[in-house]
């Protein structure tokens, strides 16, 4: 212990005392100022435009990874191969919750929520700079969506649990590339659908096979109920079956100049009726469907389509079956749209050809009481 007077020439002041084992320690730290309250908005000033909007990036991600696959129909680099259907949707989710977690901590929700939101913005603008077509649009958006979200709960685990997130951000991004060149090598499985339905027609079975080979001018109103249509798949207009020098063919007419032949392979008047299907280099006119779900195309095709018809107590039962192939990579999804979409076709063609059959009967019903009353 040492005595050390003080410095100060003021009167009365006291002495200090102090220990010579201090002389020996290194000397404190100096406080640091309190970080600024606005750290994060300063921070936020430094970053990219983009990185402020979070979302918007992450849909401008996808978009740029969608002009890279943009190969032909059936090539690796095909906008339907796996490698961009399954990892576009989770890289852009996690390209939006990385940002928006540098910005500040995001709920679970947000997560989820922001990453969809993002990967609906993505499919949006693909339409807006025209390299996708609706119909392709409207198909894969839920399937999109709900990816893009596991990607952003993915991303916002990464960022709470990990001190790594931009190198998995990284990593992750070129996995879609690093698929694509041993994509040829992966299998690609052919899955053959089936759907049946069936409708009570009051009519007899004579009336209603006239209306199965020669139906005309078939209306919008008529097609109302057709969620294809809706989406933008050209609406059907007429089907008329003739006698060919290779038998008998039924051509069909759709809208948008879209047209087809279907080969009758089993005709049994009033009973059963089964055709397969031939399209021709001009049946589908450029725009008329998207390309990727073009008929008879790389990735969906129709096989037949048959009617059968079963007199019953009340009138007739008619039954369709419609048979498909789906060539894709998620032939999961693929077929549930296709089920989708080709049943509630199907449900509407039947109630189209119950409504004619119907009234064609009642109108020659009425033209029988008509005649007796004259005579």
């Amino acid at each position: 212990m040492r005595l050390r007077l003080p410095c100060s020439t003021e009167p009365g002041s006291a002495p200090e005392i102090f220990d010579s084992a201090d002389m020996t320690k290194p000397p404190a730290p100096h406080p640091q100022p309190a970080e600024p309250v606005h750290w994060a908005k300063e921070r936020l000033r430094r970053l990219p435009m983009l990185a402020r909007y979070p979302i918007i990036a992450g849909a401008i991600g996808g978009i740029l990874l969608r002009l890279a696959f943009s190969g032909p129909a059936g090539s690796s680099w095909s906008a339907m191969a796996g490698a961009f259907i399954f990892f576009a949707p989770l890289l852009v989710g996690m390209i939006t919750v990385y940002l928006a977690e540098r910005q500040s901590r995001r709920s679970w929700w947000y997560y989820f929520a922001a990453s969809a939101l993002a990967t609906t913005l993505f499919v949006a603008g693909t339409l807006l700079i025209l390299i996708e077509g609706l119909i392709c649009a409207i198909v894969i958006v839920p399937m999109f969506a709900c990816m893009g979200g596991i990607g952003g709960v993915l991303m916002g685990t990464i960022c709470r649990l990990t001190h790594w997130p931009r190198h998995t951000l990284y990593s992750f991004a070129a996995l879609p590339f690093v698929i694509v060149l041993v994509a040829d090598h992966l299998p690609r499985g052919h899955q053959i659908g089936e759907i049946e339905r069936s409708v009570l027609i009051v009519a007899p079975a004579e009336t209603i096979w006239q209306q199965l080979n020669g139906i005309e001018q078939i209306s919008e109103a008529e097609m109302a109920d057709a969620w294809a249509m809706r989406i933008g798949v050209p609406m059907p207009l007429s089907g008329a079956t003739r006698e060919t020098a290779e038998g008998r063919v039924r051509a069909s007419t759709w809208g948008a100049q879209v047209h087809f032949d279907e080969l009758i392979q089993d005709w049994q008047p009033e009973q059963y009726l089964r055709w397969t299907y031939r399209f021709d280099a001009d049946s589908f006119p450029r725009h008329a469907l998207d390309d990727h779900v073009v008929i008879g195309g790389h990735y969906f095709d129709l096989i037949d389509t048959s009617y059968t018809l079963t007199p019953g107590t009340g009138g007739v039962l008619l039954t369709t079956k419609v048979r498909y192939r789906i060539s894709t990579e998620f032939n999961f999804y693929a077929d549930w749209a296709a089920q989708l979409l080709l049943g509630n076709l199907s449900e509407v063609g039947l109630r189209l050809y119950k409504s004619r059959s119907e009234a064609a009967w009642q109108a020659q019903a009425t033209a029988a009481v008509v005649t007796r009353h004259a005579h």
